[in-house]
């Protein structure tokens, strides 16, 4: 009884451990496609260089004025990051590259969320939970070579018909913006959501599972 006692230990302590995601970035770069497990979460800091990150929910500077990560990091399934990294190649070689916002967002941050704004106009109801609660999602613009973001209309979480990919009365460059945006994600195997420019899902990611994995902070 003693030694089944003793191993149910040993599991519970190993299950805890490994819901959580290391945050330590690697001292060189990964290849994304040595990894075996598509979905598996893993860090993007560790497989490119080339992306902006502008972590939002580590920050106050969001709609809901508080600071609800730990701290600042992307991860996502592998699968996803294979795409946004084929996408993120596609605004290189035209001089723009991925400035990040949000990525994946465990469940647990999910219902603190909706504790703080429980409107589903503005936050998911983590009942259902949403594809950043499953890997799948990212919320993204675009910066040009000197790391200007490009004029999208709106701010990053506008909730307003003025972020909807359908609203037209805006400037012709503005417009562009949006239009090149989407163009690039959707040809990477994203799809873009109607009502926020920034957000877009990777395609059939919505039938994967939603996780609570969360991550521990590099010191």
């Amino acid at each position: 009884m003693k030694n089944f006692s003793f191993l149910l230990m040993v599991i519970v302590l190993v299950s805890c451990k490994s819901t959580y995601l290391d945050a330590k970035k690697s001292p060189v770069l990964l290849d994304i496609n040595k990894e075996t497990d598509d979905y598996a979460f893993v860090n993007l800091k560790n497989y490119s260089n080339d992306f902006v990150f502008d972590m939002k929910y580590a920050t106050p500077d969001n709609f809901l004025k508080e600071k609800v990560y730990p701290c600042g990091e992307c991860f996502l399934r592998v699968k996803t990051i294979k795409s946004l990294l084929e996408a993120n190649k596609a605004f290189l070689d035209k001089g723009y590259k991925i400035k990040l916002y949000d990525c994946y967002r465990p469940i647990a941050i999910q219902k603190q969320m909706w504790k703080i704004v429980p409107n589903p106009t503005y936050v998911a109801n983590p009942k259902k939970g949403s594809i950043h609660n499953k890997g799948g999602a990212v919320d993204i613009t675009l910066v040009d070579s000197l790391g200007i973001e490009l004029n999208m209309g709106t701010k990053f979480d506008f909730f307003g018909e003025e972020a909807s990919h359908n609203y037209s009365n805006l400037s012709k460059d503005i417009l562009e913006n949006r239009k090149f945006l989407k163009e690039i994600m959707l040809q990477h195997n994203f799809k873009s959501f109607d009502s926020e420019w920034w957000h877009y899902n990777l395609t059939n990611s919505s039938a994967d599972k939603v996780s609570n994995q969360k991550w521990r902070c590099e010191d």
